[in-house]
């Protein structure tokens, strides 16, 4: 009968939900599959939906490449849209639960005729040391940051500063547009460097002024992306941690528009749209 699906995107960050709680499949092959541009459903990956004794729900996210993933922002708020409009799950005052790689997570939606339509992640604390992210501990200066790591790759130096939200990220602010940024090129060295055993997202932003950002996203196994929610977390943090940002941003990127918050302490805090472009049925 084929596997029912939907398309949904956040900030033209799009990813296709699938229930998963009574199949059994390779998620990581249909994600391969399905995200294909011109032979699939064309995305930036997969959420599947499975129970969990932990929270109301648990997430599995699959880039286009197969791998898995810890943690998406766009993602986990396209899932709780998935999850909610069909009433797989009910929030409670607190919101929803979301069992991820990466801990529990709780989005807040905002819901319209019984819809979400836009949603609150609380992302977590960021994670700033070496190991945690993880980083080469033997290449930084610093055993709690690491700020301004020196990368020399594609005939550049790059001074990156890295962090987790759940996933490693690489931060850099260039001098020039990051719309003249060649990231096409140069993503694959940053997200495949020798000092990242795990591989690792890669952003470059340009600050506009204290409460606004331009930024341009390459995801690890997948590329660059009209949007990323942990990316432009990742963006936030750094930025904050390099005092050119105040606690609250605009992080405009190619997709759209996202609302980040982070005092410098606690958890960030992620705020973007949900839609739901269209469903379909994947032939088996």
């Amino acid at each position: 009968m084929g596997l029912p699906f939907a398309k949904l995107h956040g900030a033209g960050n799009d990813y296709i939900a699938i229930d998963g709680r009574d199949q059994s499949r390779d998620w990581g092959e249909l994600s391969r599959l399905m995200s294909l541009l011109h032979f699939g459903a064309g995305s930036d990956g997969i959420v599947v939906v499975l129970p969990s004794d932990q929270a109301q729900v648990r997430m599995r996210i699959f880039n286009p490449d197969g791998s898995e993933a810890e943690m998406s922002g766009n993602g986990i708020r396209l899932f709780s849209k998935f999850v909610l409009d069909r009433e797989l799950a009910v929030p409670d005052s607190g919101g929803l639960t979301v069992e991820t790689m990466a801990g529990i997570r709780t989005i807040q939606p905002t819901m319209s005729n019984g819809k979400m339509v836009a949603g609150r992640v609380a992302m977590g604390a960021p994670h700033l040391a070496p190991r945690e992210i993880p980083v080469d501990a033997n290449v930084t200066g610093d055993v709690e940051r690491v700020i301004d790591l020196p990368l020399e790759v594609g005939g550049r130096t790059l001074n990156v500063t890295c962090l987790s939200v759940g996933n490693p990220h690489a931060v850099y602010f260039p001098e020039e547009d990051v719309d003249d940024f060649p990231l096409n090129e140069i993503g694959p060295f940053v997200e495949s460097h020798k000092y990242f055993p795990n591989r690792i997202n890669f952003e470059i932003a340009n600050v506009i002024d204290r409460s606004r950002l331009k930024a341009r996203i390459f995801e690890r196994g997948a590329g660059e992306t009209l949007s990323s929610g942990t990316g432009s977390s990742a963006v936030c943090v750094a930025a904050k941690l390099h005092g050119f940002t105040d606690d609250t941003v605009e992080i405009n990127v190619p997709g759209g528009m996202l609302n980040l918050t982070w005092d410098g302490v606690g958890e960030v805090f992620l705020e973007g749209p949900t839609v739901e472009v269209y469903t379909g049925i994947w032939p088996d």
